[in-house]
């Protein structure tokens, strides 16, 4: 029996109760868990505007070390340092062959798969497949990656969701280049890896935008050269301190209103890539002309564009060069027992990212 964060209906409250986790099959690996980040897309599960089979233990971004290994397993040995990888790529579906394997067609066909049971004896799923708000979990070897060396096993977590999203929106989706000036909306997790990998991309100015006054400091930190905070004239304030209009708009909220402003916000010809995932309910209107006129790009954005077994290392390179900085995302460690807490913290649009530290 292991310890977990059950989802057990969309809206109801999460549990952590004691789940019978299976030893490893054929191509499964069982892994002990060192972290596990809170993000937007597990409160986007718990509340329905994502849905996966429930009940299930949620949690997509996590790290830890192997301990058992199912039988054909040869990528990974018991004790080797992991991230784990909650959208692999099948290599055969038809947006694998063209190389865009972060819109794979079979990477959450593992979320339907009976994954484990409760004391009383509830089927369980496991979430977005990984099912890392556990203290251990069981995967298959197709979500595992090597943590990079010389990264802190607890924080390369991170790597598995927010930074490869920040960092792949910028550099794989928006195509930031040198001197271009960058508003990123939204400094949640996933926002702040985005300044980040703006900075690192060389952007020349780097605005952040925020309703939260509180979130200017760590924006700053992030790499924020100018920080606005959110009101009905933001659109108007990136473009006075862009001279026009920024030349990327990276939109990490996933509300129509920020998708607009986002837009709003970007020069005569600039780009938006939407990150942020919203509900159904959520819809952006544009006319012909402003279409027209404005020749602005609008675009979405998933995983960050990123092929997790070719960036993690990228990633791994950029923290021990000192470029890259995953404390800096962290806002709160916490234990298992309190991602309900956490969950409470982000619908109220506090701090970053909570860790939870096992």
């Amino acid at each position: 029996m292991v310890r977990a964060a059950v989802q057990s209906a969309v809206g109801a409250p999460l549990e952590i109760a004691r789940i019978d986790l299976p030893e490893p099959g054929p191509g499964q690996v069982r892994v002990r868990l060192a972290a596990a980040g809170v993000c937007h897309s597990d409160l986007s599960l718990s509340d329905g505007t994502l849905r996966v089979p429930l009940p299930a233990v949620l949690g997509h971004e996590g790290s830890g070390t192997v301990v058992s290994i199912g039988e054909g397993v040869r990528s990974v040995r018991p004790g080797d340092p992991v991230v784990l990888n909650w959208a692999p790529s099948c290599g055969t579906c038809a947006a694998c062959g063209r190389g865009e394997v972060w819109l794979c067609e079979n990477a959450l066909t593992g979320a339907g798969a009976e994954y484990a049971r409760t004391e009383d004896g509830r089927t369980l799923h496991p979430g977005l497949n990984v099912a890392a708000f556990a203290e251990e979990t069981v995967v298959s070897e197709a979500c595992l990656l090597p943590a990079p060396e010389g990264v802190a096993l607890d924080e390369a977590a991170l790597l598995g969701c927010a930074v490869l999203t920040g960092y792949g929106a910028v550099h794989h989706a928006a195509r930031v280049r040198e001197g271009e000036s960058v508003v990123v909306f939204g400094a949640g997790g996933v926002g702040l890896a985005a300044l980040q990998a703006a900075r690192i991309a060389g952007a020349g100015s780097i605005l952040a935008v925020d309703a939260s006054p509180a979130k200017e400091e760590l924006a700053r930190r992030a790499g924020a050269t100018d920080f606005v905070l959110a009101s009905g004239t933001t659109a108007k304030e990136v473009r006075r301190l862009t001279g026009g209009g920024a030349d990327a708009a990276i939109e990490c909220v996933g509300r129509a209103v920020t998708i607009r402003t986002a837009w709003e916000s970007t020069r005569r010809g600039g780009r938006t890539t939407v990150v942020g995932i919203g509900p159904v309910t959520e819809e952006v209107r544009f006319n012909a002309l402003e279409l027209f006129h404005w020749g602005r790009t609008l675009s979405g954005c998933v995983y960050g564009n990123s092929d997790p077994a070719a960036d993690v290392p990228v990633l791994g390179e950029h923290v021990r060069a000192g470029r890259l900085d995953l404390s800096a995302l962290v806002t709160e460690r916490v234990p298992l027992d309190a991602i309900p807490d956490a969950f409470a913290a982000m619908r109220a649009g506090k701090g970053a990212r909570a860790l939870v530290v096992f």
